[in-house]
């Protein structure tokens, strides 16, 4: 934890969770969080869909649904950011309170519903960045709660955003849209990406943003296998694994652990990393995935690595270490590499599979 940020913990772990949150947003764009020291260390680079990540550590979407302060966050250290998700029209989620900290587990439980302001509200702010930071900036889209047929929502986000975005994720995994993970299904899933994969044929973009598929922990073998052909069959160019869990360790010790919601944080770390692991052995190695979940310190991210991510995300562990996180797990990573006689960060992508 920073020394700013363990100076004001005391204070934001007494607030709502989501007050608390809104307050962070409002600070990073207005610049008043002190930027961190940035760490740029060669062997912390990683080049992936023709570009250079300076470091492997990103921040997950959910921090910045509606695209507020992506540059604030570059500017802490992190390699890349990725805003949303975002949904068509604007919509308010789900009742509050729909945000929990669980914090004897380093946990945070949500049943945030997609709350958003929707594409053309981010739209305006993508387009009126002016101080751009170094790195990307990823777009998570969601589906309406009302919405029947999913692609349409999708298909809108993509012409909305499409040519603003670094990547774009399809995020089919949350657990609090109804009936948002039964488009995991292999059939559905098939019929989906492919109607995604037209739609940016069909936008003719100079340069059409890479397209990656965000999953959910809760899945069985067969659901990884499905998913994994679909993904080579379409030519996803990533896997970002993984999503919240609806499944309680026994484990878990704070008083809101029952919530209903998508748990996040350490909790996940393992089976999150064991579904990493899953999709970079039924891919071959052959479709980079980011890897995240319960991702904290430089080990955790290294194990994400060594486990088959080329990139890793956090932002449950943001919550209870601030936004100096990026840059500490950074330097733990060269250790790492030292540690292990590697020379770069790529080298060790995968190294627990051979």
């Amino acid at each position: 934890m920073s020394g700013f940020y363990q100076f004001i913990w005391p204070i934001i772990r007494h607030l709502d969770p989501e007050t608390a949150h809104g307050l962070a947003l409002g600070a990073l764009r207005r610049g008043w969080v002190p930027r961190a020291t940035a760490q740029d260390n060669k062997r912390l680079h990683v080049t992936l869909w023709g570009h250079e990540f300076l470091n492997p550590v990103g921040l997950a979407a959910g921090f910045d649904k509606n695209a507020v302060a992506p540059d604030a966050m570059l500017r802490q250290g992190f390699g890349f950011v990725e805003v949303g998700s975002v949904t068509p029209l604007a919509q308010p989620g789900n009742p509050r309170p729909r945000l929990f900290r669980l914090t004897e587990d380093l946990a945070v439980i949500n049943r945030n519903g997609f709350n958003n302001d929707g594409t053309e509200a981010m739209a305006t702010r993508l387009r009126a960045r002016k101080d751009k930071a170094r790195g990307w900036v990823g777009i998570n889209l969601g589906k309406n709660k009302a919405t029947e047929t999913a692609l349409d929502d999708y298909v809108a986000g993509l012409k909305q955003l499409a040519r603003l975005a670094d990547y774009i994720v399809i995020n089919v995994s949350s657990p609090n849209t109804p009936g948002l993970r039964a488009l995991q299904g292999k059939d559905p899933l098939a019929q989906l990406m492919g109607g995604i994969r037209d739609t940016l044929s069909n936008m003719r973009l100079d340069s059409p943003p890479p397209l990656l598929l965000k999953v959910a922990p809760d899945l069985t073998d067969d659901d990884k296998r499905d998913i994994a052909d679909v993904a080579l069959d379409q030519n996803i160019d990533g896997l970002i694994a993984t999503n919240t869990t609806v499944e309680r360790p026994q484990t878990l010790k704070a008083y809101h652990k029952g919530q209903t919601g998508g748990l996040s944080g350490l909790p996940l770390f393992e089976a999150s990393t064991k579904v990493l692991s899953d999709f970079y052995h039924l891919t071959g190695g052959n479709i980079p995935i980011i890897g995240v979940g319960g991702v904290g310190n430089a080990r955790q991210a290294y194990a994400k690595i060594r486990a088959g991510a080329s990139l890793v995300q956090l932002y449950s562990a943001l919550v209870y270490q601030g936004p100096g996180i990026a840059n500490d797990i950074n330097r733990g990573l060269v250790k790492l590499l030292d540690a292990d006689g590697f020379n770069k960060i790529s080298d060790a992508v995968g190294a627990d599979h051979y």
